[in-house]
């Protein structure tokens, strides 16, 4: 008994600098992904409406993490209940946790791990935001996120990734978010924009991007960041997985770029930057579940299909006349849908796991676990968010009046202008110019 015991305490995992270090890096790479956001959906919006979209990701930055560290954390990842939730009284305010205490199973501490996990918590509700441009109250806004995340979003991180959730012993394979976050955020914007309704001039005003260059500069902030989002997942880098992980973040995301850029041109006869910027998200999307399972050809396959399918999938609503402003529903939601299946196709049963799919000899019983994490967080984010939309709008309204949506949400708001042009000269025809309408990237995509 004496030798058994040594053995186990032999084999125990102890903290690691190595491993803790990178995760820290990591969690502040996934916490710039939500300014990154904020810059790819301000650039996106017209120039009226630019202050509110930056402000709705910001603002997660607030709202999700005290949350996180009241309750949530707790509810995400604390000790299962019923496959469907967690509970732990000592991470109710991180208070019972010691600061050399391991995350079960890990050689990181536990803060380490919570920390890591706000990021996701945080970028979450900030994805849906960019369906919703240009229309809704930022007072609405901010109780939205906190009731969605409490009711959304730790319960479904707790299905896919704590010990115990349903879809976590059910075998769905989901690396780093395409069902938790992605397919979440996308779901929930689909039904809330069900409720809120159109934009004041959808299909019929033109809505460009005011700033294109912004969009760059965020989808290259999101792009840096995901490394950390995608390859920190594995929650160490002892066994090469984050490094493969690493390497299919990448790969996919060109792969992605590509393939939307080349159906673009073919289709509307340009290369767009705006193009180039939404395929990079795409395949960064499309990864995410699947990159730990497929090798770099496998991630080069996934990326094209994702850019393509996302790139047609963003004039959908046009065809069915929802008003999804920046296309959350197209790259998200359709994206998180693309990689989440393409698992049971593309996983090789030789990095994170030994779960095959069809490709190699896996048949089709990965692919059938795959579909159920997809469906059902699909299904229960897209009736959840949709109701809580509905009782912010019958209680409190969610949208601004029609006549502040077309003065411009920034002012209305927010008391203030993206662009002070007062000192630039030019006098009216200036202020004229800078209060002009521009145009949504939804309809650039389209147009282009």
């Amino acid at each position: 008994m004496a030798s058994a015991i040594t053995t186990l305490a032999a084999d125990a995992p102890t903290l690691s600098s190595a491993n803790t270090g990178f995760m820290l890096i990591c969690s502040a790479l996934v916490m710039l992904m939500t300014p990154g956001l904020a810059f790819f959906y301000g650039g996106m919006v017209r120039v009226k409406s630019s202050l509110n979209m930056l402000m709705m990701s910001f603002i997660s930055l607030g709202i999700v993490t005290i949350l996180w560290v009241l309750y949530g954390f707790s509810l995400a990842f604390g000790t299962d209940s019923g496959s469907l939730i967690g509970w732990n009284s000592d991470y109710v305010g991180l208070s019972g946790i010691g600061i050399t205490e391991l995350w079960d199973g890990y050689t990181i501490p536990v803060y380490v791990f919570a920390v890591f996990q706000l990021m996701f918590a945080v970028i979450t509700p900030a994805l849906i935001s960019g369906a919703l441009a240009d229309r809704v109250k930022f007072s609405a806004w901010v109780l939205f996120t906190a009731l969605w995340v409490t009711v959304v979003y730790f319960p479904v991180a707790h299905w896919v990734w704590g010990a115990g959730g349903w879809l976590f012993e059910l075998g769905v394979i989901d690396f780093a978010g395409g069902t938790a976050v992605h397919i979440n955020a996308g779901a929930a914007a689909l039904g809330v924009i069900l409720v809120i309704g159109k934009r004041v001039g959808f299909k019929k005003d033109p809505m460009r991007p005011h700033s294109l260059p912004l969009v760059m500069l965020g989808a290259g902030l999101l792009w840096f960041g995901w490394f950390g989002f995608n390859a920190g997942s594995w929650l160490g880098n002892d066994d090469g997985v984050g490094a493969v992980m690493f390497v299919n973040t990448q790969v996919a995301t060109a792969a992605a770029m590509l393939a939307w850029l080349g159906y673009e041109k073919l289709r509307h006869g340009s290369f767009t930057t705006l193009g180039a910027a939404s395929g990079a998200v795409a395949g960064l999307v499309a990864i995410t579940p699947s990159g730990g399972s497929c090798s770099p050809l496998g991630a080069i396959a996934i990326g094209a299909i994702a850019g393509l399918l996302c790139a047609m999938a963003v004039g959908l609503k046009y065809k069915f006349g929802y008003d999804d402003s920046l296309d959350v529903v197209g790259v998200h939601l359709v994206g998180g849908v693309v990689g989440s299946l393409l698992v049971g196709f593309f996983a090789t049963g030789g990095v994170q796991s030994d779960a095959a799919g069809l490709f190699y000899g896996g048949g089709l019983e990965q692919l059938g676990k795959q579909a159920i994490g997809v469906f059902s967080v699909l299904a229960y984010s897209l009736v959840a968010s949709a109701l809580l939309a509905f009782l912010l709008d019958k209680t409190i309204g969610m949208r601004v009046p029609e006549d502040d949506e077309v003065a411009g949400i920034d002012q209305v708001e927010h008391a203030e202008t993206a662009y002070d042009f007062s000192g630039a000269g030019g006098g009216a025809a200036s202020r004229s110019t800078a209060a002009a309408p521009t145009h949504s990237a939804a309809s650039k995509k389209v147009d282009a």
